[in-house]
């Protein structure tokens, strides 16, 4: 009986974990408008699980196009790893099949960001630059039915530890607005 016990105590115990995403599989690219975000931050899954219910938006502004899809995982929330991650281009047009450089925030430029919040109070906005890059391929792109999809990867020095944060392995497919 003491054994049982113990084993219901364990079992209690792990099973009120917090889940870690190190091992979980990332959702399947897709290009679907599936409302999928996901990719490896330095190995451990970050998947947005909001259902498709990030923002994503390629819109005419002012006669130039910019593209933004932006994902939360809040498990990452607290730590020293993004809780988001945005995809943006400002005041560039993206294409089916076309294979951006993600560089510093500026005017015909792609770019990637990461969102740290280590405490409660603090906040940082983390862009890539022209020494941390990474790519964005738009793999569908369709204006009938609003669907954009794509892969990414890039990196980023983090503002606290001051390493490489490596984004590898990441896909999104959903649906956008203009």
């Amino acid at each position: 009986m003491k054994k049982f016990i113990l084993l219901v105590a364990v079992f209690i115990t792990l099973s009120s974990c917090k889940k870690d995403h190190v091992n979980e599989a990332l959702p399947a690219a897709t290009q679907t408008g599936a409302g999928v975000f996901a990719c490896k931050v330095n190995g451990r899954s970050f998947i947005d699980k909001s259902g498709g219910y990030f923002n994503c938006f390629y819109q005419l502004v002012g006669g130039e196009y910019n593209f933004g899809i932006g994902a939360h995982d809040n498990d990452f929330e607290n730590t020293n790893l993004p809780w988001s991650i945005g995809l943006l281009t400002y005041d560039r047009a993206i294409a089916e099949g076309e294979t951006l450089q993600l560089l510093e925030r500026d005017i015909g430029n792609a770019f990637g960001q990461l969102g740290i919040s280590p405490t409660v109070s603090n906040y940082y906005s983390v862009p890539t630059d022209q020494i941390y890059t990474g790519e964005l391929t738009i793999t569908k792109l369709d204006f009938t039915h609003k669907i954009v999809s794509g892969t990414f990867w890039f990196d980023v020095l983090s503002p606290i530890t001051g390493e490489r944060i490596e984004i590898r392995e990441g896909r999104f497919d959903t649906i956008f607005t203009e």
